[in-house]
């Protein structure tokens, strides 16, 4: 199992097809999935964002979506777009894999040069930005129009996490360096500025400690994983001072974290924490924070997990982890009935 820094942050049933559009309801929230994807997800995001009511749950057992054979060892990138189309990284083979159309296997396979890749961001238009810093210290673009590829950031360490917000910045967390990077990807200067952390480890409110995942929502606000301080911070736009707002120094510190490695956002910006080294998901709600996935403590069982890297969902509001130390994707579903009152539309 590896121990080094940069790595340790570093199949049966794919997704089902649904042909009739859902339709729920619970209190105030309604969320129409396929007739009217605003509802869920603004047409600038190329990722998927439900809308969850307050007492969403999911299956607490997952089904294998990829496996080892698949993933090769220790996998670390996962991404779906709003098609659904299932991104994922082979960091031994070098390649970005492509489940597309509802697929059990990937249909399409991307051969690249990176080495041991950490993150993948992909774009509307179908452009697949990955990490490629850990030995060529670059963050690299594959071109889907043309099939080629291309540099777009320069940094001097593997990038824990990508992201891209909607004003077209990109985002890097330098996990080893403890600082997040960004670059306006309309300027063609490679011009990097600092978007948080000081560069030094620390756990002041100005620092981070081997940040890993970042999510940056609609308002430009910055949620970092900060995987070595056991905390998860926001920092708001243009703040270089961040509030601790799950985890080790927050206000109400109700639930402990140890190396948080993933921060995602609903629709209604409650949070979704992969809770890394207790191997655990973590979901706020508006009255409680709780765990909603292996809740049970660390296994290779349908239930639990080992080491988890990141997660996100799919448009029907399943989440989907990559279970890094079991070398697979598992694919946890939503509970419509957990919401209470629902209809299919047909």
């Amino acid at each position: 199992m590896p121990i080094d820094h940069e790595l340790r942050r570093a199949h049966s049933d794919p997704i089902s097809d649904r042909n009739a559009a859902i339709k729920y309801i619970c209190k105030d929230i309604v969320v129409n999935r396929q007739i009217n994807k605003t509802l869920i997800v603004p047409e600038t995001l190329s990722f998927n964002q439900p809308k969850f009511c307050p007492r969403a749950d999911w299956n607490s057992f997952g089904i294998t979506f990829a496996n080892e054979t698949t993933l090769g060892k220790y996998p670390e990138a996962l991404f779906i777009n709003t098609n659904n189309t299932i991104y994922a990284v082979n960091q031994k083979t070098k390649q970005i894999l492509m489940w597309i159309n509802n697929s059990i296997n990937p249909n399409k396979i991307i051969s690249t040069k990176f080495f041991l890749s950490l993150s993948i961001f992909v774009t509307n238009n179908g452009d697949i930005y990955y990490d490629n810093g850990f030995l060529n210290g670059r963050v690299d673009k594959w071109i889907s129009n043309t099939n080629t590829f291309v540099n777009v950031m320069n940094v001097d360490s593997a990038c824990s996490g990508l992201f891209i917000d909607i004003n077209n910045t990109l985002y890097c967390s330098m996990s080893s360096k403890n600082k997040i990077v960004k670059r306006w990807l309309n300027n063609n200067e490679m011009i990097l500025t600092t978007a948080a952390g000081t560069g030094i480890r620390g756990s002041a409110s100005n620092e981070l400690y081997g940040p890993m995942g970042i999510f940056v929502d609609l308002n430009f606000d910055l949620y970092v994983a900060d995987c070595d301080n056991d905390r998860i911070q926001l920092f708001k736009s243009g703040e270089l001072n961040a509030t601790t707002i799950v985890g080790k120094g927050s206000s109400n510190n109700i639930i402990s974290l140890r190396c948080p490695s993933a921060i995602v956002l609903d629709a209604a910006k409650y949070l979704f924490i992969v809770d890394q080294a207790n191997n655990r998901i973590i979901r706020s709600g508006p009255n409680d924070i709780r765990c909603i996935i292996g809740c049970v403590g660390e296994g290779s069982q349908s239930h639990q997990l080992s080491s988890p890297a990141t997660l996100t969902f799919d448009s029907y509001g399943n989440i989907f982890i990559l279970d890094k130390y079991n070398h697979r994707i598992q694919k946890f579903d939503f509970l419509l009935n957990s919401c209470g009152k629902f209809k299919i539309i047909e």
